[in-house]
């Protein structure tokens, strides 16, 4: 009796084993986000249409970690300031949108391109002084807005990719072990420095990672539908086991556009039981063709998986 217990024990551990979802490869799923605020064309959140099918994630561009009161605007070593568009993008307006719709939740996003006519860089003094600032310094913003994660979207290096991986992994792990946020994602593409760093950072630390907000929009302008799948299949392998979100950019400069075949590309993802997002980049962009693509992204993802 004692030997068929331990047998279907065994069996039940095994079946345990495999069903984790450490191996379990993502699958379909509804989330949708958008970058706002970066550009300071009088976009507003309740602007925006929001389908209640879907998970709906707001990302604020940008927090950074320089100050604008030297010329040129110069690092802080972690010590992080609003970019965004305050006028706009205030505490109130985030608790309004999240008070209105159940399914939203506002993120804010690091680093970006760049910072008043300059390039952003990541540019530590060193990891323990770095994520001891950032730490703090995010955690008030994030406390003051009410906010919900982080993302990360440094694009220039003063730094090595494993000293950038220790301070956004430590940085990450921190604020969710403190309670402070609930998901980070990651906002690579398709540029050597640019992957070497991202890199680093997923192979230390994936498992705080949520999402990969991969910049599919970053390839070329006349990208097809049968090269995206291409680029889609690569970056999974880059970041294997991640939650890949596909994506387009509204300002129409580069990438699969949604004119082009990008929600075809969408639909072959889900048939393959690989579309586990979209995101956009931006409203800021969007706001001038009345959010059109916004709202065929969110049907698509609202449709039973």
């Amino acid at each position: 009796m004692e030997l068929s217990k331990i047998i279907v024990s065994f069996f039940v551990l095994q079946f345990l084993l495999f069903q984790s979802p450490i191996n379990a490869a993502p699958g379909n799923s509804n989330i949708f986000r958008e970058y706002i605020g970066a550009e300071f064309k009088n976009v507003k959140f309740s602007d925006v249409p929001i389908d209640s099918g879907v998970e709906f994630h707001f990302i604020l561009s940008f927090a950074i970690d320089y100050t604008m009161s030297s010329s040129p605007p110069s690092p802080t070593n972690g010590q992080f300031n609003v970019f965004w568009d305050t006028d706009n993008f205030t505490p109130s307006a985030v608790s309004a949108i999240k008070n209105q719709h159940s399914n939203v939740k506002v993120a804010l996003s690091l680093g970006g391109d760049s910072v008043g006519r300059s390039s952003a860089y990541f540019n530590p003094s060193s990891v323990d002084s770095w994520v001891s600032n950032a730490v703090s310094s995010l955690t008030d913003i994030i406390k003051q807005y009410n906010l919900d994660g982080i993302d990360i979207d440094y694009e220039h290096f003063q730094a090595d990719p494993n000293t950038f991986a220790e301070c956004i992994g430590k940085l990450i792990t921190t604020l969710k072990n403190n309670g402070v946020i609930s998901f980070a994602s990651i906002a690579p593409y398709d540029d050597d420095e640019i992957q070497s760093h991202y890199k680093a950072l997923w192979k230390s630390y994936s498992q705080v990672i949520d999402y990969v907000n991969f910049q599919f929009y970053g390839y070329d302008k006349g990208t097809t539908v049968s090269q995206f799948m291409d680029y889609f299949s690569t970056q999974r392998s880059n970041y294997e086991g991640g939650r890949i979100l596909a994506s387009f950019s509204t300002d129409g400069i580069s990438g699969l556009s949604p004119e082009n075949g990008f929600f075809t590309a969408c639909s072959e993802l889900k048939s393959k039981g690989e579309l586990v997002g979209i995101f956009v980049w931006s409203a800021d962009d969007s706001k001038s063709n009345g959010f059109e693509y916004e709202k065929q992204s969110q049907a698509l993802l609202a449709i039973s998986h």
